[in-house]
């Protein structure tokens, strides 16, 4: 392992393409500009197709299916008569501000970094690896917590426990982001994912209908998947090649890991058991067959009413979210002393909200352009011809599957943000493969598969040249290069293993989630 990006980390093929890819990636435009160049585009595509006659039918209703001219009078008064309409109901825009009002009060308070801490204060020496791991992909609940927080604290408890900090970093980093789609715990992540695969399938099908937590069976699954491997990965592959390379950061500089105090650890402990309190009570509360948080017209017997899709509990899952964040912020909050009043816990809200800013112009442009996608027939089009060209081609659904994966990487390398790129890809996909019967959440599943394995290589993910950083209070030389060559193991045995466990995963039969499905229409 080089400590610096000189030779021959400069000279070699795999660095030389990953300058490629920084090059291309750095000439795209912002993602918020982006979804405007693709709205004109459509705009422009519309005008330009819209005398053509396709040979297509529309799969549901059976009328001819042509492209829609949005550049005619009536159109661009429409489009201007509805815009707020369409940016307010855009589905993943509530989402996403709702739950993480109730994140930003629960990291904010200080609740979740303390929790952190207590969990890999008291984890034996021998399980230090896996544990991390763990920790790290759980962080994901906490939206980017784990990148400004478990990562550099990765470095610290290896190198507290005698271990090279480095390798701390990469099994943290490989946690946090390489295993990003990885958690038994439910988080924003999932019904935000969702929403836009629901918005994109109802470009074919407008009446469906998908579980806000639809790939929540498979994620918890694949987290014993990435702790296992990176587990491996870190031990046996990354740590032994670090062993030449030299710890030269100044001592004052190196981060190191602060004891949680007795009145924080006793306000965690409040807010965690205000949480369960929480739990208990919703359980008590939707448990009875009466329960007003299941659907009442509900007669399958196979599942329960607390999963249909009309249930008010399923219904309620960000709204959840949200409160079972709150109350163990705000619990810890004035436990620990931090909070003198509500008007603490607003501002915490405030701080979270300050962050989202440019996700909210983002979603405009995005909510725009996803609305012109449907209305001119355009992505149906496309989804309908490349499902006619997969079956022509008699592909198994398989390799199908393992395409996308393959796809949503490299595309990874391009397009940081997580949201972006499944908006920009899932109006195409997504109905392209339920034209093939393969259901939105099979295609999602994979999606967040390839998603998660390529973020740990790209310069282009926001948080990277944060984590060199990190790395460079310990190993000064410490560059772009060495950290791409430390994590890229991570990448590719996650991307493989992976990919073979979602085979598996689907050949079994085991479900995604509940009220998830692997074909389409549902059975």
């Amino acid at each position: 392992m080089s400590q610096s990006t000189d030779t021959p980390e400069k000279s070699g093929p795999l660095q030389r393409f990953l300058d490629f890819i920084e090059k291309v990636g750095n000439k795209l435009p912002d993602p918020a500009m982006l979804f405007f160049f693709l709205l004109v585009l459509v705009w422009i595509f519309s005008f330009l197709l819209s005398p053509f006659d396709f040979g297509e039918t529309h799969p549901l209703t059976g009328a001819d299916l042509n492209v829609n001219n949005l550049l005619t009078g009536d159109s661009l008064a429409g489009f201007l008569a509805d815009m707020i309409q369409t940016f307010v109901l855009f589905a993943p825009l509530g989402i996403v501000l709702v739950a993480m009002l109730g994140v930003g009060v629960a990291e904010h308070s200080g609740w979740i970094d303390v929790g952190l801490k207590k969990l890999l204060g008291f984890t034996p020496a021998s399980l230090l690896t896996p544990m991390l791991i763990l920790i790290a992909i759980v962080s994901h609940t906490a939206a980017d917590a784990g990148y400004v927080l478990v990562i550099p604290l990765g470095g610290v408890i290896f190198y507290a426990a005698g271990r090279h900090p480095l390798a701390g970093i990469a099994a943290a980093f490989a946690g946090v982001s390489g295993g990003f789609s990885a958690n038994f715990i439910p988080s924003a992540i999932d019904p935000l994912l969702m929403s836009f695969t629901l918005e994109a399938a109802r470009i074919l099908d407008p009446e469906i209908a998908l579980n806000p937590l639809n790939n929540i069976y498979f994620t918890a699954a694949s987290c014993l998947l990435i702790v296992g491997i990176g587990w491996y990965i870190t031990d046996k592959i990354v740590e032994p090649r670090l062993k030449d390379v030299e710890v030269d950061g100044d001592e004052d500089e190196m981060p190191q890991m602060e004891e949680v105090s007795p009145k924080e650890s006793r306000a965690f402990w409040f807010g965690f058991g205000a949480m369960i309190l929480g739990l208990v009570g919703l359980f008590f509360w939707a448990w009875p067959e009466g329960s007003a948080l299941r659907d009442p017209n509900w007669d399958n017997p196979e599942v329960s009413s607390l999963f249909s899709f009309q249930a008010p509990l399923m219904q309620a899952i960000v709204p959840l979210i949200f409160v079972l964040l709150l109350i163990p912020g705000v619990v810890y909050g004035y436990a620990s002393g931090r909070y003198s009043s509500s008007k603490d816990m607003i501002n915490n809200m405030t701080k979270s909200m300050e962050s989202m800013g440019y996700y909210i112009v983002m979603a405009f442009f995005c909510a725009l352009f996803i609305d012109a996608f449907a209305q001119s027939n355009i992505g149906l089009l496309i989804a309908i011809k490349g499902a006619n060209a997969l079956q022509a081609m008699a592909l198994p659904g398989q390799v199908t599957i393992v395409g996308i994966i393959l796809l949503s990487a490299f595309v990874n390398l391009l397009v940081g943000s997580a949201s972006a790129k499944w908006a920009l890809i899932a109006p195409i996909f997504v109905p392209m493969l339920m034209q093939l019967g393969i259901s939105p959440d099979l295609t999602q599943a994979a999606y967040r598969v390839g998603d998660s394995v390529s973020n740990i290589i790209t310069p282009l993910l926001p948080y990277f040249p944060l984590v060199v950083v990190f790395c460079q209070r310990y190993v000064k030389n410490t560059g772009i290069g060495t950290l791409i060559s430390m994590m890229l193991p991570y990448s590719i045995i996650f991307g493989i293993t992976w990919t073979i466990f979602l085979l598996i995963y689907w050949a079994l039969g085991i479900p995604l989630s509940f009220e998830a499905n692997y074909v389409y229409p549902a059975p």
